[in-house]
């Protein structure tokens, strides 16, 4: 039986340049899908044609539009991302291991998520509140010690009013005890991709070995609003009142950027004041991570300088839509003779605005792939460059199955490919 997909050792992997996203640059030179089917030596010569064609264009256009430099805050560490791309904007130190604080709050919310989406525990799942989450020191939900209070207000009051009691009564309630559910929050740090974060507690008080980064903060911040959008909403609340005391959400931003939905504040002797902050303007949404400010003023004005910063000199576009036929390829011995190519998830790009036009994306597929085709098989590889620099590099994927042809279709594919 043939493999899913071979390549014969005389052959060469052939590169085609293709459209690029819905909203094609008119200076691009697109090789249509039909001519993907043609043979070889045909395909290669129009490649050097589309090649050379591209080539006499681009250098019209070889400036990136010009950046400036971040503005300057009073932080000791900060990352500005874009929130679909995951792309860096501008830092300072986002790698250095700093005390988060109740930026910790974030991590203990994404593990109560993660347990409410595995049914672990439901938002209605009434609480009996401990003696040590009610003594826990710091911010406070004002929880009573005996009292029964619901998974979801402990979430606000943990999400709005930083109540480092409601953080310990939602640990205990999932894991048994705060140390068990620490370890849990670890465990899925490391499946995020925080690898240089530890996490001793829920609450982010004060532990020498309690720490994370701007980086894994923003990694985190990311993940919580693409895995839990109905969750998310939680992080733009104003205000919220529990025992009949009403708490302001610490976060200044919700105020001032109408822009800015969420989502975290902190503050310790040690951390100093720390705001992780998200916004959307037009369908583009950028992650702010400060650290390390001296006061409450610099971390709000430093998070809004950082965000205006991203959306005034970045832009985000979305390529192709997951699912989308991107391209199609030429199987042999195969039922159909084609199949089409794409994406599992929507492939967006964060570039300096303006430059959308010098975006290019190209196509890397074998000359020769032979059938069957699973549904999902990679079958070539997408690059996306901006000026020659390459910023994606991702595998194109079969959309539908592309079972073994007929023994005829086998047979005169075999042909063909012995004369080719």
């Amino acid at each position: 039986m043939s493999q899913l997909s071979q390549l014969r050792p005389q052959r060469t992997c052939c590169t085609y340049r293709i459209a690029l996203g819905p909203r094609t640059a008119t200076i691009r030179a697109i090789i249509p899908q039909a001519i993907l089917i043609m043979p070889s030596k045909l395909l290669n010569y129009l490649f050097f044609i589309t090649l050379f064609v591209f080539t006499s264009i681009s250098f019209v256009f070889a400036q990136n539009t010009p950046v400036p430099q971040a503005p300057i805050i009073g932080a000791k560490s900060y990352l500005l991302i874009d929130g679909n791309t995951g792309a860096e904007l501008a830092s300072l130190k986002p790698d250095e291991r700093l005390a988060p604080a109740s930026l910790t709050k974030l991590m203990t919310a994404y593990a109560v998520f993660r347990a409410l989406d595995e049914g672990q525990i439901a938002l209605d799942d009434l609480v009996t509140v401990s003696e040590k989450a009610w003594r826990t020191q710091g911010s406070r939900m004002f929880i009573e010690v005996g009292s029964r209070v619901s998974v979801e207000q402990l979430l606000l009051g943990m999400i709005v009013q930083s109540g480092n009691d409601a953080s310990v009564a939602l640990a205990e309630h999932t894991a048994g005890t705060e140390s068990v559910f620490a370890q849990v929050m670890n465990q899925y740090a490391a499946q995020l991709g925080m690898t240089a974060s530890n996490f001793k507690n829920t609450t982010g008080l004060p532990d020498a070995d309690h720490y994370s980064t701007a980086r894994d903060m923003a990694i985190l911040a990311k993940a919580i609003i693409k895995e839990f959008p109905q969750y998310y909403d939680w992080y733009s609340v104003k205000s919220f009142k529990y025992n009949d005391i009403e708490q302001d959400n610490r976060n200044a931003l919700l105020w001032r950027d109408e822009s800015v939905d969420g989502m975290k504040t902190g503050r310790t002797d040690e951390a100093g004041f720390c705001l992780v902050s998200s916004a959307e303007r037009d369908g583009m949404r950028v992650i702010s991570v400060v650290l390390g400010t001296a006061s409450a003023k610099s971390r709000t004005d430093g998070s809004q300088a950082l965000l205006n910063f991203g959306f005034r000199f970045f832009e985000t576009r979305l390529l192709y839509r997951a699912g989308e036929e991107v391209a199609s390829a030429r199987i042999w011995k195969a039922q159909k003779e084609t199949t089409p190519l794409g994406l599992p998830d929507d492939l967006y790009v964060t570039i300096p605005r303006g430059s959308f036009d010098k975006v290019d994306s190209v196509l890397n597929m074998p000359a020769t792939l032979i059938g069957p085709v699973a549904e999902g098989q990679p079958l070539a590889d997408l690059s996306v460059s901006l000026n020659g620099n390459e910023l994606i590099n991702m595998p194109l994927r079969a959309l539908e199955p592309n079972p073994d042809g007929s023994f005829w279709q086998r047979t005169r594919d075999g042909v063909k490919l012995w004369f080719d």
